[in-house]
């Protein structure tokens, strides 16, 4: 029998999707500071006419998308290569947008909510810009991951801190070699408006 040295195990890497207000960027956060994991934030990954659309509540088209999930998947890719663990948000509402960021060690965790749960939290979030106005249009767009993903469901009706310790607990993670993480709760950006 061969044994796998724990270091030679692929790192997973996390997509926190779900539609925008579902709280992505606030677990993502809390999950990175207490694992110590590499978080990147999709968003800011758009290029500027995207941004520029949705400011104007513009839906993006597949087009607009496609440039953005590539630069993603790139992000993931290099995670991957390495054998780095990492957290990145994206709302990869449909399925042809995870193929497109699909890996072996990719787990898709989607934040999921009633309308009205996420309607709440996007009128309460301050400086972004996806207007409130374009939710019916994700919710719209949204292809829920089915049986065949990797990707576990967490439902956004507790604290951001209750969530992340779900995503913990689910899949059993633990902070990355090195990390100063504790590997316990912590307050995380408790601040921050929930994404």
């Amino acid at each position: 029998m061969t044994h796998v040295a724990p270091e030679d195990i692929q790192q997973p890497v996390l997509v926190i999707m779900g539609v925008s207000g579902s709280g992505k960027s606030t677990v993502a956060g809390i999950l990175a500071g207490q694992l110590g994991w590499d978080l990147e934030e999709g968003d800011d990954l758009h290029p500027q006419e995207n941004v520029d659309k949705m400011a104007a509540g513009i839906p993006l088209t597949d087009e607009d998308r496609w440039p953005w999930l590539d630069t993603i998947s790139s992000w993931i890719v290099e995670h991957t290569m390495a054998g780095i663990p990492g957290i990145i948000t994206c709302s990869a509402l449909k399925k042809s947008y995870r193929d497109r960021l699909r890996e072996k060690n990719v787990v898709f965790v989607h934040l999921a909510g009633s309308k009205q749960q996420i309607q709440q939290r996007l009128t309460a979030r301050m400086d972004h810009f996806m207007p409130a106005t374009l939710l019916d249009s994700q919710i719209a767009t949204l292809e829920p991951p089915g049986d065949d993903e990797n990707t576990i469901v967490v439902d956004v009706g507790r604290s951001p801190a209750e969530e992340a310790a779900e995503v913990v607990r689910r899949l059993g993670l633990a902070p990355a070699s090195g990390s100063t993480a504790l590997g316990h709760p912590t307050p995380g950006r408790s601040t921050a408006a929930p994404e």
